[in-house]
Order: structure tokens, then sequence, then C-alpha cells
């Protein structure tokens, strides 16, 4: 026990003896007193904790045995008898007290920590829900039948515990925030509608209210054995003048419409607690894009001020500051701060959709949304101040949350909770509060950090009606009267003027703060216009809005990429979504790896729908790939590896529109049986070494049993038919235009026979093209390529067919011959290299150069050495010919560094949509020399550049 007898001070001495007395007259044979000293030291604490613990022993001495025990048991649930209704209100009322009481003896003994004390009470008040509930459905059979649906299955009322309930971290005498639904209007129809199907029809919409009704008073009322939980049904929708119970597709309607932010708040910890379960938490997957957008959502923090603003008023109006729920650094404070983090972040990351707060808090700090040593301060100030909650309502089992300002009881409180006296449980909980208000705080605080300078705000807001151009261009814009002009054409646009007054006001305090960063950017003038783009394109979502105004990281870093790439500029304003990305922690952190894309990938599979489907995978790709771009873009890693990135990411993306495509077919057509398909990727897809809206060079493969002439569905399809029209489809889904844009362009030319062959390619053939008909450039385009999706045992097929092809002995004046012949005409076509540009990829010592080089060491070695069949990127090649012998240490390693410097700086003109033609640096130069004395040492003296 926290305190022996002995310790109780003079005040609180009275109190026990006085309870203790009161119990020893409620047992009728003090032969059934328990006489061991633990238990008399546990009554006496019980006695200083619970007035109401003390009345319940009183009027229920047979619990005394069970506490009795070393460990109490569960107190039994009544049963409630059908005949016997007025028995009811008696019976749940008995049992909530004893099993409440239990609950305070198991706290005060330290079994129960405060997690287990709240799980407890929500137990509880589940139990009564839903053993009233199931008296009052057998009375509602009884006199007017059931509701019923079409297919003349029983129809159940569904009921919702938010808050706390909901949470499952009901405090001790809280009451229940409960909402009631049904699945839908019935299927027995009477001539004024929908109804019951009893002797005493009653429509549904009436049955369902009814019923909800009875359970509330049942549980709510008070009678002389008190009551059972008091019940709250003000958060339905249209609160107290709406209707008691809703019809799911009543209350899919109001959120569609009448939805509001502080709903968002609430529904959060919506769980369906008695009833129909099974169907009330099948409709709340249906109502989380209403409480979790799809992008991050800083309109959230509006409906958190205007909750705070009215809270913090009615406190101050009621002089309740020493309110520990309401008032500064209360619970509701560490409840808004988790919420309003889950709302912004939880449409995207799905681990943060928690109901319980403690895993909220835990979950936040996994993301990285929430720092760790903050999270635990969180959880700690939580469980405290719950545990003074808890105390503060066992007293007297009263509905309170305020410290209380009777002496004798402060003296109680702050003794049950292990303190001395008063003043030092108000320092640890001063203390606590402090902690918990500075979070809170901070998370409202972040606008205040993007104040921009006075001229630039001024000279906004008088638009258009005044504002001069001389305060652009004393802010750094080089086109002052194009920046001015710019911005009073956005002022006037419908756009800005059909702002609501919210929306405004963010957008005046967002664009001058943007107009600050982009005069600091590299390039001002076209920061700005990018910017603007950007601002027409999301005004109507005022989310984004938001996003900017609330973040001012968020802010800067987005001009700063607006300043510096075009591509992502134009990606930004074509997808808004991508705004989410600049404030993604994992942004700054390590890129995904291969395994990860694959799974993000695979989550459009679970989607039904597939336009829905497609989207949600460009979504993905979009996302994964703008990241990728900024972590280039901000110097932390090189396009070598963002190149890589970028093909594993396409890499994942076919494997799931395969997936799709392929389960598409058998459901219309069937499978071929044994049959076997599969993807190979050519190019830089097949390298390793793709760029932004590259595109993807694919080869389809297909096997099937000489037997297998057909597919075996209710349509069925010649094989080869089959495996085309799966082509088709896959090559058709990665084209398709979504609302998030296509996945990818698809080149097929490099198929067997190019334009002139079949899309599919059987594995018979492919094989006899390589060995009978393929030219010597296929061979080397075949030192790239590399199995992507499909059949396992096919990709090892084809990984036989590559290596026994690349491993052919060649003649070395042949071959040199053809690669000298194809380069030359390749840089007779391709190369756009002028007098003071190098074309990156096809100028002399460029890239292709450089793959050229590779290929023809591996086509020239692999015969003796067949370990160079097996790389396909570019520094495992130079790696794989250094070992062999056939480039030396030193050129591999100025191999190395050429490469990385043009893909680099191709990138870049990428990023910035720019032709792959750079002004050649000192750097440029020298990776160009680097692969031209290379090829010349192999005897490939490719023919010189234009801009030589």
């Amino acid at each position: 026990m926290n305190l022996p007898a002995p310790a109780f001070p003079e005040s609180v001495a009275p109190v026990v003896d006085r309870a203790i007395a009161r119990l020893k007259l409620a047992v009728p044979d003090p032969a059934h007193w328990p006489q061991t000293p633990d238990f008399e030291a546990g009554l006496r604490q019980l006695a200083v904790t619970s007035d109401f613990a003390i009345d319940t022993l009183c009027r229920q001495p047979e619990l005394l045995a069970l506490l009795g025990q070393p460990d109490p048991a569960p107190v039994t649930a009544p049963e409630l008898d059908p005949l016997q209704p007025s028995a009811w209100p008696t019976q749940l009322r008995r049992y909530r007290a004893a099993a409440s009481t239990r609950l305070i003896w198991r706290d005060l003994s330290g079994a129960d920590d405060v997690d287990a004390t709240l799980a407890g009470a929500t137990a509880l008040a589940e139990d009564c829900l839903q053993l009233a509930l199931v008296a009052l459905e057998q009375e509602f059979a009884s006199r007017h039948g059931v509701v019923r649906d079409a297919e003349g299955e029983a129809q159940r009322l569904v009921v919702f515990g938010l808050g706390k309930l909901g949470g499952g971290e009901l405090n001790f005498s809280s009451d229940i925030d409960l909402v009631y639904a049904y699945p839908n209007g019935g299927g027995f129809q009477q001539p004024d509608g929908w109804s019951s199907d009893g002797a005493r029809p009653l429509a549904a919409e009436e049955y369902f209210a009814r019923l909800g009704q009875r359970l509330a008073r049942l549980l709510d009322e008070t009678t002389a054995e008190g009551f059972c939980h008091r019940v709250d049904l003000r958060l339905r929708p249209f609160g107290t003048a709406g209707r008691v119970a809703l019809s799911f597709a009543g209350m899919d309607q109001y959120f569609q419409r009448e939805g509001r932010d502080w709903e968002r708040y609430a529904w959060i910890k919506a769980r369906a607690v008695a009833g129909d379960i099974t169907a009330g938490e099948a409709w709340l997957e249906t109502l989380r894009p209403f409480v979790y957008r799809r992008y991050l959502d800083f309109t959230a923090l509006d409906g958190l001020r205007e909750m705070k603003a009215a809270i913090t008023a009615e406190v101050a109006r009621k002089d309740r500051l020493d309110d520990i729920k309401r008032g500064p650094g209360g619970i509701r404070e560490i409840e808004f701060l988790a919420q309003a983090l889950q709302l912004i972040r939880g449409g995207r990351e799905a681990a943060l959709r928690e109901r319980r707060l403690l895993p909220a808090l835990r979950a936040l700090v996994e993301a990285g949304q929430m720092a760790a040593t903050d999270g635990d301060d969180l959880t700690t100030a939580y469980r405290f101040l719950r545990r003074v909650e808890n105390r503060l309502q066992m007293l007297r089992d009263a509905q309170t949350h305020c410290l209380p300002t009777d002496p004798l009881d402060r003296a109680r409180i702050a003794l049950g909770l292990g303190y001395t006296d008063w003043d030092a449980l108000l320092h640890a909980l001063d203390e606590q509060r402090h902690r918990v208000s500075t979070e809170f705080g901070a998370l409202l605080a972040p606008r205040q950090g993007q104040a921009a300078p006075d001229a630039l705000a001024s000279y906004w807001r008088g638009l258009p009606a005044s504002g001069n151009a001389e305060v652009l261009a004393e802010a750094g814009f080089a086109d002052a009267n194009g920046a001015d002009q710019a911005l009073r054409e956005f002022a006037q646009s419908l756009g800005v003027k059909s702002l609501s007054d919210n929306a405004r006001a963010r957008l005046d305090r967002v664009l001058p703060a943007l107009l600050l960063a982009a005069t600091r950017s590299p390039q001002p003038d076209a920061a700005l216009r990018r910017v603007l783009g950007l601002l027409q394109a999301i005004l109507r979502r005022t989310s984004y809005l938001a996003l900017l105004d609330e973040q001012p990281s968020a802010l800067t870093r987005l001009v700063n990429v607006l300043a510096r790439s075009a591509l992502l500029s134009e990606r930004l304003v074509a997808f808004p979504l991508l705004l989410d990305e600049l404030l993604d922690t994992r942004v700054a952190g390590p890129m995904p790896e291969a395994q990860e894309m694959h799974d993000a990938c695979a989550t459009a599979l679970a989607i039904d729908d597939p336009e829905v489907a497609l989207r949600a995978l460009n979504e993905v790709r979009l996302a994964l790939s703008f990241r990728m771009a900024l972590a280039f873009h901000d110097g932390r890693q090189r396009a070598v590896d963002c190149t890589q990135q970028l093909a594993q990411l396409a890499d994942a993306v076919v494997v799931t529109v395969l997936e799709m495509a392929r389960a598409d077919m058998v459901r219309a057509h069937g499978e071929v049986a044994g049959g076997r398909f599969a993807i190979i990727g050519y190019g830089s897809l097949g390298g390793l070494e793709l760029g932004f809206g590259s595109d993807l060079d694919l080869v389809f493969l297909y096997a099937h049993p000489p037997e297998a002439e057909a597919s075996d569905g209710p349509r069925p399809l010649e094989s080869g038919r089959w495996f085309a029209r799966l082509a088709q489809k896959v090559m058709a889904l990665l084209a398709a235009v979504t609302a998030a844009g296509r996945l990818y362009d698809i080149d097929v030319r490099l198929r067997p026979d190019g334009g002139k062959g079949a899309l599919v390619s059987s594995l018979a053939s492919y094989t006899e093209y390589q060995r009978e008909r393929a030219w010597t450039w296929e061979h080397q385009a075949l030192v790239r390529a590399r199995g992507v999706a499909g059949d396992p045992s096919l990709l090892a097929d084809f990984e036989q067919v590559r290596t026994a092809t690349l491993g052919r002995e060649r003649d070395h004046d042949t071959l040199f011959g053809d690669v000298l012949k194809m380069r030359a005409r390749m840089r007779a076509e391709l190369d756009r290299s002028d007098a003071a540009r190098l074309d990156l990829k096809q100028g002399a010592g460029g890239l292709v150069d450089l793959e050229f080089v590779l290929q023809t060491g591996v086509l020239a070695g692999a015969s003796r050495n067949p370990a160079l069949s097996e790389p396909r990127e570019t520094p495992r090649l130079i790696a794989a010919l250094t070992a062999s012998g056939w480039l030396p240490n030193d050129t591999a390693i100025a191999l190395h560094d050429a490469h990385a410097t043009l893909l680099d700086a191709g990138l870049s003109c990428t990023l910035d949509r720019r032709a792959r033609m750079a002004v050649p640096t000192p750097e440029i130069e020298a990776a160009c020399a680097a692969i031209t004395a290379a090829a010349i040492a192999k005897e490939l003296p490719f023919e010189p550049g234009k801009h030589a």
C-alpha cells in the first residue's frame, strides 16, 4: 500500500476512521470481515482516496471478500432478464459501481498502472453498453419486429464511441460520447416507407432513434443506485438539432456536405463499440478520406486554433485555470497536439491513423514528426495528468477536472497520490503542465517566422490599384517592370478574386514571403514566374496555401527548387501533391531501397478500382522520383546513385503493372496452362542509368508448352494472342494518362527485327534471332539488357540466352569494324554538339563513346571470361573489365570519374529542362579526354565530334 495507517495526518484521520466504522456496520457478520493487516491498511488507503468506493462497499459488502483476494477477479456481469426490464437499471448500476470499485482498489494497490485503469474503465463502459443494447433489442423485437435489408437480413443499431471511449482511454467518471447509425433503410416496405416487420412496425429511422434514446436513458438516468454511465449524444451530425440515428447513407451525405474541421478531430478516435460492430468498422473505413486527406493538410491547424480559442475563452469565463483537462498545459492540449499532427500527415502515412493517444505519440516519433525526447515528455505528462484526473473523479464519482479548493480534499488527493502535501503535488503538476504548454505553443507558432519585409507586404496588398515597381527593383528583381506586370495580372485573376476571406488572408501572408525568398534565390526572376504559376495551380486547394503559411521551411525550400529546376517546377504545378514531399522528413534521409519501392508500388494492387489504382501507383512514382531529384538537387547524392534509383523505381512500377495486367487478362480470358511471360529492360533501364522523363526500352518474351494452345477462360484466346494482348495491356497501363499523369513512355523498337517484328517474341524465336540474325549493335545492346519482371524461370532462361550470346567467339576485325561504323553513323545522325557546347551523350568523348568502349570489351572478352557478361551498369562494367585485365587500373579510375562527371552534368540539364548540352568546363573536358584516350587505346578511334 502507498501509505500505512499511522502516516495519515490529523485532518485526514477522522475521515478514515468514520469510513472504517461504516464498513464494519455494513458487514452483517463480523466473522466475514477480512482480518489481515495488509487488507486493513488497504481499506484505510481506500477511505482516503474514494468516498464513492466506501459507499459502494457499504451497499455491496460482499465485495470485501473479492477485494481481499491477492489478485481480485473481475466482477461478474449481470444477466438482464428480458421479462424483467424494471430490474435492468439497478443491475447495471450495481455492476458498474462494483467493477469501478475494483478498478480503484487495483490502482491503489499498484496492480494496475494508469494505462490499465483507463483500459479497464473503457472495457466496463463497453460491457454495459452491449448488455443494455442486447436487452433492449430483444424488447424491441417483441414489440416492433426487426428492420431487415433487401436480402431479409436483420439490421442492428451501430453504436460509435467517440472521444476517450473510442480511443480506449476512458477516465474513471467520464461521460461517453455516442453516435448512432444503422446500415440502411431496411427491406420490409410499408406504404409509407421502410419499416420493421413486427405487429407494431416503425419506420427504420424512428425504430433506431427510439432504440438509441432508450439505450441512453437506461445508462444515464439517475436512480437510487446512482447512474451507470452519463451519455452525451451531442457529437452526432447537426448536434442536438440532428436526428438521433442516421443511416450510413445519411451519414455519408452529412460528412460530404456539412462536415467541419472539429469533427475531423472528433472522428479520429471513432470506434464501433456496440451493436453491429463489423458493419460500423467497415463504414468507418469509408469515412477515412474525410478525416485524413490524401495530401499534407495544414488546414487542420485552423480547426485546432478555433477549438483551442473557444476552450480558452470558456476556461477564462468560468475561472477554470486549474482545470487539468481544458486549462493551459492540460490533457486536451496533448490530445490536440497529437491529433493535429495525425490529421496533417495521416492521409499519407497509415501508421499515424491511430485512435489511442499514447500509440499515436509513438507513431509520430517513429515517423520522424516529433522528436523522441518530446514524445517521451508528452507521454510522461499525459500519464501524470490522467492519473491525477482519475483520482479527482474517484473521490466522489464526479465528472470533474478541476483541482479542489477544499483543504481536506486537497490533502486527501495529495496523500492518495503519494505526496506529503498539496504544495508538493502542485509543484509536480505545474512542471508537467508547463512542459505540455511549451510543446503545444510551438505547434501553433511556426507562421510567426516568415514575416516578409514591410515594403514587399505593402506592395502586394496595394495591388492592383497601387504598388510601385521600384519596390521590386530594390528587392533584387532584374526585370522589375515585368515582375510588376505579372503580379498585377495575378492579383486580378479569377482565382485570387474568388478566394474565401480565410484563404485570402493566407495568400496575403504567403505571397510576400515568397517574394522575399525569390529575391534570395539564384534566379529571382525565374523563381517569381514559377512561383506565380504554382500559386495559380493551388489556389483552389487551400490546404496547400496552408502548408506554405504554416511551414516557412517548406516555403523557402520550394522557392529554391523553383529557381533551380524547371522540370521540378513543372511537376509541382502539374501535381501539387508533390508539395508534400518538401515537408516529408524522409526527404532529407536515405533514399528508399529497391524492396521498399516495390512495397510502396504494390499498395496499388489492393485497390479495386483500376483507374484509382493506376493513379495511386503514379502518385507513388511521382513522390519517390521527386525525392530522388531533391537529393541530387541538394547535393546529397550524385547522379550515378540517382539514375540507379530511378531505374529501380521503374522496375517496381513495371512489376506492379504486370500484375495488374495479368489479373485483368485472367479475369477475361483465363490463363495459358504452363505459360510464362517476362519483360526485359534494355538501354538506360537495363543499365540502371535511367534519367528523369526517360522512356523505357522494353522487350517482351513468352513461352508455353506445345499442348497449351489456348487460354482456359470463358473467352479463350490462342496462346500467342494471349501473350500479345498481355504485352499490349502492360504498355497501355504504363502509358495511360491519369489525374497524376502517365507512368512512362515505352519504346519497343529494340525487339527482334525492330518495328517489323512481332511485339512479343517466343523464347525459341528470340534465341534463334540472337544466334542467327542479330547485328553486332544488337549484341552491344544486349550487354545492358536485364530481366525486369515476369516468370522467374523464363527470366533465368533469358539469362542463359544472353550469356551464351555475349560469350560467343568473335572475329576481332569484324567486331571492331562494326562498332566503329555504328558509332560513326550515330555521331552523324544524333550528335548535336556545336562550336560552343558539347552533346554530353552523343558528342566526342561523351557517354555513348564510353558505352561503346565497354560493350566492345565485353563482346571481345566474354568467350574467355564469362564473368564479363554478368554486369549491366557502367561502374560495374568498368570494374569487371579492369579485373579481367582489359582495362588498366589508372584508366578505370579515370573512366569512373568521367562517367560520374558527365552523368552529373546531364542530369543537371534534365532537371532544368535543358537539352543535355553543356559548355565544356575543365572537369567536362577532362572527362571527355579520358574517355577518348581509353577508346583510342582500345583501337576504337571514334570520329571527332562536331565541336572539334
